[in-house]
């Protein structure tokens, strides 16, 4: 069994993707798009570093963009197997990748309007209509089965605790000599509000691992919220609105589950809450639809008073012109919008409306990537430019790490001291010096080898 590492593999936590030859076949380990500058995503209409026709099997751990964001573009390039996945990450995935070729057919739209006379069209990197050729290749599969995906290479998912549906990927080169590779996919926290805990990590030869936290540990999640609680005090009294970046996919979701929880002691009913995405109303569809997938907290709260996706003040912005009208709102408003990291989606109009007002609270509870306008505001930035205006930063601006959906250092060497072995490791999906912390400590309590993946590097096992 041989791996070559092509996505998230160099020091970046986005574009996650890495290439498995095993029995005399080709699987690719997640797809993912590559976020950040302008610079990094253009990174994506780059050729793959292998032919896309040439990959027999695609499993994905998780439906975030930045795992799947770049399956169509594999299948519009030649790319003709099963891909394989959990089912509600096959429920989620076309949601998730309908937005984003409409994103990329409207950006298409607007740099052919502003072209010069001769220069070349501007395509899409997809468009919807790849998103149905992929749709149409999902496998979907159950956690603990195991399933042969091609002769000689089997599969077996199991709960990773990062959203609704995420796997740690378990894969196996059957033969005389089994070889098993496990990869990590994106460890959740323990004690996530509504998944399940992540499993420990099954015996392997060889574990891929994650990293995107391996240099620090989270707030503990009890003062998180309490944390929460007093920013929107604060904000009330300050007469502003709150304005709170989060993925569509799993944080969104929580926050949901946060407000139905404390919704009386953070005296919710005093504002109007607005989620602002169309997708993430349709991704409450799919967590309504996989009940089965929740922890028993989360089970008891969906029969309780107040579910979360039905709070009373609860509006969901669907339409363009329900989210213009929040923006004629100046205060006494949660307004929750994508995208996380500020780098697209409605949430760029509500903090083109909200950053230079002092009244206004901005709140970042997921990692913010470099080059994003998340980071540039989490990291001190005065003054930012958002649909050709120059915008004066006077809000405040809030981290709340501990709503992270990923495993902090403590979590995440938990979860490799809970394995049923102790497995070399290469560590992907993190920017340095994060993972090379990870590896020292991962080093010192289990005196494994451990590896830091770079783009186009080999290891076989």
């Amino acid at each position: 069994m041989q791996i070559e590492f092509h996505g998230a593999a160099g020091g970046e936590v986005t574009g996650s993707c890495h290439l498995v030859e095993a029995a005399g076949h080709r699987v690719l380990l997640d797809c993912g798009m590559i976020q950040g500058s302008r610079e990094a995503e253009a990174r994506n209409l780059a050729p793959f570093d292998f032919d896309a026709a040439s990959i027999d099997a695609l499993v994905l751990s998780h439906a975030h963009i930045d795992h799947i964001g770049r399956v169509p573009l594999l299948v519009k390039r030649g790319f003709r197997g099963p891909i394989w996945a959990q089912r509600a990450t096959c429920d989620l995935l076309p949601i998730m990748l309908l937005d984003a070729a409409s994103l990329a057919e409207q950006a298409a739209e607007r740099a052919n309007n502003d072209r010069a006379r001769g220069e070349p069209e501007i395509r899409p990197l997809y468009t919807r209509e790849d998103v149905e050729a992929t749709r149409k290749r999902l496998r979907p599969l159950p956690y603990h089965a195991w399933q042969t995906i091609l002769p000689g290479v089997t599969l077996r998912l199991h709960d990773a605790g990062h959203i609704l549906g995420s796997s740690i990927v378990e894969l196996r080169e059957e033969g005389a000599a089994p070889r098993t590779l496990v990869f990590s996919g994106d460890v959740g926290m323990r004690g996530t509000p509504i998944l399940r805990d992540p499993e420990a990590p099954p015996a392997a030869d060889l574990l891929l691992m994650e990293s995107t936290y391996g240099d620090r540990d989270h707030k503990e999640r009890l003062a998180t919220v309490a944390e929460l609680g007093s920013i929107f005090d604060e904000a009330r009294e300050d007469g502003g609105n709150v304005v709170i970046p989060a993925f569509a996919v799993g944080r969104s979701q929580e926050l949901l589950y946060w407000f139905a929880a404390h919704y009386e002691d953070w005296n919710l009913e005093r504002w109007r809450i607005f989620l602002d995405s169309p997708m993430a109303a349709k991704v409450m569809g799919v967590y309504d639809r996989h009940e089965e997938l929740f922890d028993a907290e989360a089970a008891k709260v969906w029969r309780g008073r107040l579910r979360p996706f039905a709070l009373p003040n609860l509006r969901v912005a669907e339409t363009v012109e329900d989210s213009k009208a929040i923006n004629r709102l100046h205060g006494g408003a949660i307004i929750v919008a994508g995208s996380g990291m500020a780098n697209g989606g409605r949430v760029r109009h509500h903090l083109a409306n909200n950053l230079a007002r002092r009244g206004a609270h901005v709140v970042f509870v997921g990692y913010q990537a470099h080059g994003t306008l998340g980071r540039l505001l989490v990291d001190g930035v005065r003054r930012v430019r958002l649909f050709g205006d120059d915008i004066e930063v006077r809000a405040r601006i809030h981290t709340v790490g501990g709503l992270s959906a990923h495993a902090d250092q403590h979590g995440l060497l938990e979860w490799y001291g809970a394995g049923a072995s102790r497995p070399p490791v290469v560590l992907v999906h993190g920017e340095d010096p994060a993972r090379s912390v990870l590896a020292s400590e991962l080093h010192r309590r289990h005196g494994i080898e451990v590896t830091l993946s770079r783009p186009g590097m080999r290891r076989a096992i």
